[in-house]
């Protein structure tokens, strides 16, 4: 059976309201997933490993009466280990190839990262100082999918950064661990490994429980519950962003094969039915070759229903004017991935604002930026690429400012300030700056 997709143009009338109407997405907040939230989050925070081990024994089914202590629940690093040596050994070169490019990409990030100081003439000291966050949590999803690519993704930058305790939570459904998961965990240097999931993970990461202490941060990503957590826990700890579905928007001029591009869009789709695919092209032929691809592969696809159903409820063919029109077009979208399949993608590059990752010409799929390129895979969705930016070595990080003000400094500063703060009515922060004042003016007051 041929699939629908939604055709757009945009030289259309109805153009902008039918492309908000295909963006449109409200995570909506589900009451019995806030209320089953709120409690468990608050129970976490009452009574600790016992509230951790019931909940955990309870959602993800443990074996053999469930787990006893927390103790059992770690997950050690000889474990760790022994899965990274029995992995077939194209597993563990492919894990370790992208882990050393992700680490070689976030080690340069850090390079840009530095702090900086400057002395004024009358030798005043400014700057910033980066340190790196004392502990972080790490979500890595273990129910319907496991993820050992978010390990890396997630761990790296951390360890990168100079975070000296990264704690990784993973759910174990009926007791299984699953082996790549926890070979990945050996490669990125995860601190400690704990077989707990879902809200009372966030729960005991935030607010630390008699053997978990609380983190700084907590990332990575989780089912609606871990998103609803997270979103509750945040002032509590930092958190990273409450992602969306995953979405691809590609930029074609019409000289990359069908075949490739009706693929990529197939590789966001796959993820899940509400993702989103789109493709923005100036050639109304391509396009029709683009759909026939889409019609010609799905059926071969493991997970076409899901495919499926992703392209026809969100999924859309978009005929523009021309590439610098599917840029602007692109600026307002703000997808998670955009591709530039063109044969000049550079020129078209340079007129993009927003995007989570560009990927540059017809070799770049999506695919090899979500395991192995190096730049980081967590990324900006729902048009949130408009102020925000990928997970990296920054977001481990704190800036501190340096202040050193001369004695010299002191004269002109102080006068400086204590005009502000009069004005502002704060007038011990007028006299804190004149007391340093030679000779000391009168306060007025």
């Amino acid at each position: 059976m041929p699939i629908t997709l939604r055709k757009l143009d945009s030289t259309a009338a109805d153009f902008k309201p039918a492309l908000s109407a295909l963006l449109a997405f409200e995570a909506g907040t589900d009451d019995a997933i806030e209320t089953a939230v709120t409690t468990i989050l608050a129970d976490v925070k009452a009574r600790g490993d016992a509230a951790v081990l019931d909940y955990t024994n309870r959602f993800d089914r443990i074996p053999n009466g469930g787990a006893k202590t927390a103790a059992d629940l770690d997950i050690g690093k000889a474990e760790l280990d022994a899965a990274l040596a029995v992995l077939p050994a194209a597993q563990r070169d492919a894990l370790n190839e992208a882990a050393r490019r992700i680490r070689v990409f976030h080690e340069r990030q850090k390079q840009e990262l530095g702090g900086f100081t400057y002395t004024e003439p009358d030798g005043t000291v400014l700057g910033q100082k980066i340190t790196p966050l004392d502990r972080v949590g790490i979500y890595v999803p273990g129910g319907k999918a496991a993820y050992p690519s978010s390990v890396l993704m997630n761990a790296i930058p951390a360890h990168v950064a100079g975070v000296e305790e990264i704690i990784m939570v993973v759910p174990t459904p009926d007791g299984v661990r699953n082996q790549m998961v926890l070979a990945a965990a050996a490669i990125a240097g995860v601190t400690r490994v704990i077989a707990i999931g879902g809200a009372q993970a966030v729960g005991a990461l935030a607010y630390g429980t008699e053997t978990i202490a609380a983190v700084d941060k907590i990332v990575g990503p989780g089912n609606a519950f871990v998103a609803a957590a997270k979103r509750r826990v945040f002032g509590v700890v930092g958190i990273d962003m409450i992602a969306g579905p995953s979405e691809i928007l590609i930029l074609c001029d019409g000289s990359t094969d069908p075949d490739w591009v009706a693929m990529d869009l197939f590789s966001q789709a796959e993820h899940d039915e509400l993702a989103q695919a789109i493709l923005l092209c100036p050639d109304a032929d391509y396009i029709a070759r683009v759909e026939a691809s889409i019609n010609k592969l799905l059926p071969s696809m493991p997970r076409h229903e899901t495919i499926r159903t992703s392209l026809q409820d969100r999924g859309a063919l978009i005929k523009v004017r021309d590439m610098a029109e599917a840029c602007a077009i692109a600026n307002s979208i703000a997808a998670e991935h955009l591709e530039i399949s063109a044969e000049d993608p550079q020129q078209w590059a340079d007129q993009i604002r927003h995007a989570g990752a560009m990927f540059l010409g017809r070799f770049s799929s999506e695919s090899l930026g979500d395991y192995c390129c190096g730049p980081n895979h967590v990324l900006p969705t729902s048009r949130t690429a408009r102020f925000s930016s990928p997970l990296g070595v920054y977001d481990f990080q704190k800036r501190s400012s340096i202040l050193f003000v001369s004695e010299a400094g002191a004269q002109t500063l102080g006068k400086v300030a204590a005009e502000l703060a009069y004005g502002e009515g704060l007038q011990a922060h007028a006299r804190s700056a004149e007391l340093r004042i030679e000779p000391q003016p009168k306060p007025r007051f």
